[in-house]
């Protein structure tokens, strides 16, 4: 099967992948980005295992751009107290 960015595809010998929509053609292998949310790399060797799948049938568990939420800063440390000990040396 040729293949070409944008076209939505299945891979014959993973259906658990799900379907996918190819992101990147190289003339090695294409990234095809899955609907379980994983970009994978085929290579062209493994192109006959692509079959052409519904362009509505592509729903990515995480869209590639979508970058996860901030993380909430953390409280400052406080600092402990020195004793006279630690003090004098």
């Amino acid at each position: 099967m040729a293949i070409k960015r944008g076209d939505v595809v299945s891979h014959s010998g993973a259906a658990e992948w799900g379907v996918g929509k190819v992101v990147e053609v190289g003339d090695t292998r294409a990234s095809i980005h899955f609907n379980d949310g994983i970009v994978r790399k085929i290579s062209s060797s493994h192109f006959a295992s692509l079959q052409p799948a519904p362009p509505a049938s592509f729903m990515p568990l995480v869209p590639p751009e979508q970058k996860a939420a901030p993380k909430t800063p953390k409280a400052p440390k406080t600092l402990k107290a020195t004793s006279a000990r630690q003090k004098k040396a």
